[in-house]
């Protein structure tokens, strides 16, 4: 009897197996944004912020970040993109998207975030990078969304930018640092 149960094992085996691979997930997907201080590449998430990671690949994809700034720089704290000029004019987004914090992601160094009003369903392009260990954000609700997997020298050195006011905001760097193309890189 213990013939005939062999060809079933490598054949559940061999299914099993199968299914295993066919589960795998996708790669997750890397959005490369060249600054004018270095390149950073980020990884995002998409099983655990599905919206949020499709919004920003909307945004990558239709070249929205191209020519925008990092526009806040707060050392200690983070550095925030995806929403203005080098004059401050602000670039019209799309419309706000739900909120998916909670989803196991934390605010942690190098961690990308999306940037909102007060209103928990408010996040449209902007997005920040942790420069800390920012866990009290995700009390307050910030969805993180990925992560830095390289360039984090470069978030350090836009970090170290000096910043004043500018156009009625506070934290602008002085010289801008400009985000010259975001793209989805395998």
């Amino acid at each position: 009897m213990t013939r005939n149960l062999l060809p079933i094992l490598v054949a559940a085996m061999i299914f099993v197996g199968g299914l295993a691979l066919a589960q795998t997930p996708a790669a997750n997907p890397k959005v490369l944004l060249k600054t004018s201080l270095g390149d950073i590449t980020l990884e995002l998430y998409p099983a655990k912020a599905p919206i949020t990671v499709k919004n920003i690949l909307g945004y990558v994809n239709a070249k929205f970040y191209d020519g925008l700034i990092f526009h806040r720089v707060i050392p200690n704290f983070m550095i925030q993109c995806g929403g203005y000029s080098a004059d401050m004019a602000e670039k019209a987004a799309n419309a706000p998207i739900k909120n998916e914090s909670g989803n196991g992601l934390t605010n942690a160094r190098g961690t990308v975030a999306m940037a909102r009003t007060n209103d928990l369903d408010s996040a449209t392009a902007q997005f920040y990078i942790n420069l800390i260990d920012n866990f009290g954000l995700d009390e307050m609700k910030y969805c993180a969304f990925g992560k830095v997997i390289s360039g984090m020298d470069v978030v350090d050195a836009i970090a170290k930018v000096q910043t004043g006011s500018k156009r009625g905001h506070a934290n602008v760097p002085l010289q801008p640092v400009t985000i010259l193309s975001a793209t989805v890189v395998k």
